[in-house]
């Protein structure tokens, strides 16, 4: 989830409160803080709210919260003339435009870092690492409209952000830091976008880099912002972007995006969404008798419009900002936060019921008990991973039957894992720097063939490990376990030949023990030698 600083000055401008009592109730509309120092705070908000991806976010959500602005927060924006066209090669590459102008904006080092980390924050949460959402942000006083969003050849020059020679656009996605990060995002493709002014000059190469001609700086007063991308949470990002910086006074200015076939569209769109609840679905969900009029005020203190329509309806009024609201379950959650959760009283469920420990969870236990008895420290790494490390790291064959993530949010979470032992591996190369012997284990649920299963996987690093360490691990586990076990010459291309087995349970293979072998080491950056086991321990 993302982490936002705060300056504590702009947060007290912004929300008309002192620094201690919102540091007190920000953490009821859905935050943890991280830390506090001397002029800042850190907090983590929920990735579902990129709203309050921002100083200014933030501040119009506690205004709400603490009755000093309730209600549906309203921005008038006005028709600047200005237009961008796109060429008809770019629906092939990146289709999806949306642009703002923002005048009179005073900036400060302070306001200029927060539209920074805002625009990062919402690549990563709405643009999937920029692949959904790319956003450029430039000093409209360098540039002259009309604009071109066009398909431009690999080897035409510009110079980038952050150098000050021309390069042409195949040279920065392999030598600019940003194109060596994202070029993935354009691999394949014959054309590559580029946002063009009057005069030719660039503005940007989305989604990897802006022009320098553009760069904001404390002198910039007005704003041209291009969003691209691939789906609606274009505009969701527009619209975020452009009512951040009205909260500090700027003015808001449409731009027409011009179409290849002629059709055009004006953005942003600012006007909110109205939406109904009644208040039955409200009270069946909550569990809380409420009046329409406190359901208004509990709406309104989470910055939504809302008015009593009759007959126990209520009218609502969704800022375009909120890209969480999806269903009537989302406004109710609202509703919930604005009375306060521990304003909730708990009831106990009314059938009766006895408890008792899922045979699952009392194998973990008892796993979890020997090998902690055996010296090894529990880890718990993610579910997600991805073929690169689990397959080409390890030198192993992608399997069959593996369980893919249909839309993963980045390229190290593209499937779930069917072992443990790559996950361990990952683990000990972040973490070798610290004291050897490490020795590591995991109870966990693989998927393999769509079907869960319980692993027990283990690893020890250090400069003398060797296959007899992880022989008579694997003897101990069997014999706490009391199951007799035979082994086998293995073949999996992890470990080192001849210094590896395979373990069988009633004549099934269950699983596999060895030393890693060097190139293995390699991929993962291990210093030393690596040694280790996974066992399915589900029951039958």
């Amino acid at each position: 989830m993302p982490i936002i600083t705060l300056d504590y000055n702009d947060l007290e401008e912004l929300t008309g409160s002192d620094r201690d009592t919102i540091i007190d109730r920000v953490p009821m509309i859905g935050a943890d803080i991280e830390r506090k120092e001397e002029s800042s705070i850190d907090i983590e908000f929920f990735p579902d709210r990129p709203d309050l991806y921002s100083v200014e976010g933030v501040a119009r959500a506690m205004r709400g919260f603490m009755d000093i602005e309730p209600g549906l927060p309203e921005y008038t924006t006005k028709e600047s003339g200005v237009e961008i066209t796109l060429d008809k090669k770019i629906a092939d590459i990146r289709p999806v435009l949306g642009c703002a102008i923002v005048r009179g904006i005073n900036f400060t080092s302070s306001s200029i870092k927060s539209l920074m980390d805002l625009q990062e924050s919402l690549h990563w949460g709405l643009g999937r690492d920029r692949k959904k959402v790319s956003i450029g942000v430039h000093d409209l006083a360098n540039i002259k409209p009309p604009f071109r969003y066009m398909a431009a050849d690999p080897e035409f020059e510009f110079v980038p952000l952050g150098f000050t020679e021309p390069m042409s656009m195949r040279e920065i996605l392999e030598k600019h830091p940003k194109g060596v990060r994202f070029a993935n995002l354009l691999e394949g493709f014959d054309y590559y976008p580029l946002i063009k002014d009057a005069n030719d000059n660039v503005l940007s190469f989305p989604p990897i880099i802006n022009g320098t001609l553009t760069m904001v700086e404390e002198s910039t007063t007005d704003l041209f912002i291009d969003v691209t991308g691939l789906s609606k949470e274009v505009y969701t990002a527009l619209n975020i972007v452009v009512s951040a910086l009205a909260e500090r006074g700027a003015r808001i200015e449409t731009v027409k995006v011009i179409s290849p076939d002629g059709s055009t569209q004006v953005t942003p769109d600012l006007s909110p969404t109205v939406r109904h609840l009644t208040r039955d679905d409200i009270e069946s969900l909550i569990g809380v008798e409420m009046p329409v009029d406190q359901i208004v005020a509990c709406l309104e203190k989470m910055r939504l419009g809302a008015k009593d329509a009759g007959n126990g309806n209520i009218e609502i009024q969704v800022p375009s900002f909120r890209a969480d609201i999806l269903h009537s379950y989302d406004l109710i959650e609202d509703i919930a936060i604005g009375i306060g959760y521990d304003n909730i009283e708990p009831v106990p469920p009314k059938n009766a019921a006895v408890g008792a420990a899922h045979p699952l969870s009392l194998l973990g236990t008892r796993m979890r008990e020997i090998m902690v008895g055996l010296g090894y420290m529990e880890v718990m790494p993610f579910t997600l991973t991805s073929e690169r490390v689990h397959f080409d790291w390890m030198r192993r064959p992608e399997q069959e039957g593996i369980t893919k993530v249909l839309k993963p949010i980045s390229e190290d979470q593209t499937l779930v894992r069917p072992t443990i032992l790559p996950n361990l591996m990952e683990i000990l190369s972040l973490n070798q720097h610290h004291e050897l012997p490490q020795r590591l284990f995991e109870v966990g649920e693989v998927v393999e063939d769509c079907r869960n299963r319980v692993h027990l996987a283990a690893i020890s690093i250090h400069s003398q490990a060797n296959f007899e360490e992880v022989r008579e691990l694997v003897d101990a586990v069997m014999r706490e376990k009391c199951v007799e076990y035979t082994t086998a010459k293995s073949d999996d291309p992890a470990f080192i030949p001849g210094r590896a087995a395979d373990i069988f349970v009633d004549g099934v293979q269950v699983g596999v023990m060895g030393e890693f072998h060097p190139e293995v080491l390699t991929n993962f950056g291990m210093g030393h030698a690596t040694v280790g086991f996974e066992m399915d321990i589900t029951p039958k």
